[in-house]
């Protein structure tokens, strides 16, 4: 009995120390992964984006067209904006063209690249189901799972309803789009095919928190362009 009382006094220990350990180890992901979230700064949040077309050589562009205004999409719809912040980043990516070699020109005159300058807010709404599963009445009466078990299990059949999740996905960023005018299509008028479309063959996003204040915008536009060498006009 005695030696019963110990062995059992023993692994009851054992057991006490590895939950004790489970526990330390669990609290310790738990406080580095809430840290690691908490300990972000506003800088360290924000993600640069940029991707271009490999087939292209921007040495042969030479101006752009800017707008003056930032064009805000909103839930496929559109509309010109241009508040401060707005007007800061607009000024910003033109001088940033600039000192890599590009010469802006006025709205309406000819240009070999356009540029849009776009503040993206969408805000959409969903929801998801789990339809209900043959694969999983299989596994307790079909042919397939261990010979399965007959008609029915006791006179019932084992189910789970369906259910219905709403979700909410909210986005706020900043893009820029570079499109190909020098190469446009020549008949660009004909609408309800591709001949209308112009190419894209630059683009960046800015996503992050605190990258609508007008603190970030220099930071973010340096960012983008020192992320993209090629982005030069030829000397």
């Amino acid at each position: 009995m005695l030696q019963m009382k110990t062995s059992k006094t023993i692994k009851q220990t054992q057991w006490g120390i590895w939950m004790a350990l489970l526990l330390t180890i669990g609290g310790g992901l738990t406080a580095c992964r809430d840290n690691a979230i908490d300990d972000l700064s506003t800088d360290d949040s924000q993600v640069f984006i940029t991707n271009y077309d490999r087939n292209v050589n921007f040495g042969q562009y030479r101006t752009f067209s800017l707008p003056d205004s930032v064009l805000v999409e909103s839930n496929n719809t559109y509309r010109g904006s241009l508040s401060t912040v707005e007007a800061r980043f607009i000024n910003q990516l033109a001088a940033a063209l600039t000192s890599r070699g590009f010469q802006r020109v006025a709205q309406g005159q000819t240009a070999d690249m356009g540029v849009a300058a776009i503040r993206v807010n969408n805000r959409y709404t969903g929801v998801t189901s789990v339809p209900y599963s043959p694969y999983y009445l299989d596994y307790w009466y079909g042919a397939g799972f261990y010979g399965g078990l007959g008609p029915g299990f006791g006179g019932f059949y084992p189910y789970y309803p369906n259910y219905y999740q709403f979700y909410q996905v909210s986005e706020q960023y900043w893009q820029v789009q570079v499109v190909d005018l020098r190469n446009r299509p020549a008949n660009g008028g004909n609408t309800g095919s591709d001949q209308n479309q112009l190419r894209v063959i630059y683009q960046a996003d800015i996503r992050g928190n605190g990258i609508f204040s007008e603190e970030s915008v220099d930071r973010a536009v340096n960012a983008i362009f020192e992320q993209s060498p090629y982005l030069q006009a030829a000397p």
